[in-house]
């Protein structure tokens, strides 16, 4: 397994769970400095991500995956939309993401553009709407020869996929399609967090590492020896990427992650 650390150039999403804000080349500095494997990044469009200043990097880093967040956040679009121009908008967007993430090497993940119900539109549909846009989404992600990852959300964010078992349902058939676990998100919603990933072998493509508190892992309460134990069983060997609070601060939320790593992964 290997280590990544989120960094998120989205002003709208200010206070959210990331280590890195604003200013690429510090958190790439920061992270390569503590010893990541590679970061996540969060851009506010496809533009932004197109013309990210890689040359002030000296070296381009490894991009574990790229996020679609802002897709919700910052343009209010989401994949379950039942209004077919808007739901079109939201494909788009994260095709045009995708596409420049398979330039990096990276997957592109679908997390709170998933949506969820309304007053105004049942569960039933929503859910409809947004595994046809998964397939559309699959297909650019064959045509890319990329990997679109898909991230159940806890019960206050959504009610498409609470669970690694619920994601399944919805991707099921998607073949370039795999699940995103959260650890945050997993502690809400699973009854076993270790069982869900056994249950799940074969089908994860990426672990957010984030701790009950959704801060560093040591920073909370969860018992994590169990949850590695169990990745390795299904022999995963993608990132573990801290998507956490920067508390108390970026540097010492980083540094709590990679110290963690070491300690039980490495």
């Amino acid at each position: 397994m290997r280590s990544a650390v989120t960094i998120s150039l989205v002003p709208e999403a200010a206070g959210g769970p990331f280590v890195y804000w604003n200013d690429l080349q510090k958190g790439v500095l920061s992270a390569r400095q503590l010893g990541f494997d590679a970061v996540e990044i969060f851009p506010p469009d496809a533009s932004t991500l197109r013309h990210l200043d890689w040359k002030s990097l000296g070296e381009r880093p490894n991009v574990a995956a790229v996020g679609t967040g802002a897709g919700w956040v910052k343009h209010r679009l989401v994949l379950c939309d039942a209004d077919a121009g808007k739901r079109t908008q939201a494909i788009e967007f994260v095709r045009s993401i995708q596409q420049i993430a398979s330039e990096l090497g990276a997957p592109t993940i679908i997390g709170s553009m998933q949506g969820r119900s309304l007053p105004t539109l049942a569960k039933d549909e929503a859910r409809k709407w947004l595994r046809d846009s998964l397939e559309e989404l699959n297909e650019e992600a064959r045509r890319l020869g990329q990997v679109l990852l898909f991230e159940p959300l806890n019960r206050y964010e959504t009610d498409q996929a609470n669970t690694l078992q619920e994601g399944l349902v919805i991707i099921d058939g998607l073949d370039q399609t795999k699940l995103l676990a959260d650890l945050f998100h997993m502690n809400i919603e699973e009854s076993s967090i270790p069982q869900s990933l056994l249950a799940a072998a074969g089908r994860i493509g990426h672990v957010h590492f984030a701790d009950t508190n959704r801060q560093a892992i040591g920073f909370g309460h969860l018992d994590v020896a169990p949850v590695i134990d169990a990745l390795n069983r299904i022999g995963y060997s993608g990132y573990l990427s801290a998507e956490v609070f920067a508390k108390p601060d970026s540097d010492r939320a980083a540094r709590q992650t990679i110290d963690a790593f070491h300690r039980l992964v490495r």
